[in-house]
């Protein structure tokens, strides 16, 4: 685990960090989720956009799936 101190800079209506570069994502984030738990805040990249989902779908066969899933017997969930 790296732990770094940042500098806090105030803006108008936000307040901006300057985070560590060894601390950077592996893969570069064009944009990233902030989550507050407690009193951490929590970055993450956003993910993909599901913008071709569709296309993704339509590579299937018509005949894909249709004998169903077959029978599943429910399992306990304790701790759910």
């Amino acid at each position: 685990m790296v732990l770094s101190q940042a500098e806090e800079s105030p803006l108008v209506h936000s307040l901006a960090v300057r985070i560590p570069k060894q601390l950077r994502f592996d893969a570069p984030a064009d944009d990233v989720e902030i989550e507050r738990v407690g009193d951490t805040l929590v970055v993450r990249p956003v993910g993909r956009p599901l913008t071709d989902v569709l296309k993704k779908f339509a590579a299937f066969s018509p005949g894909f799936m249709s004998g169903g899933r077959g029978s599943n017997p429910e399992r306990d969930r304790n701790g759910w």
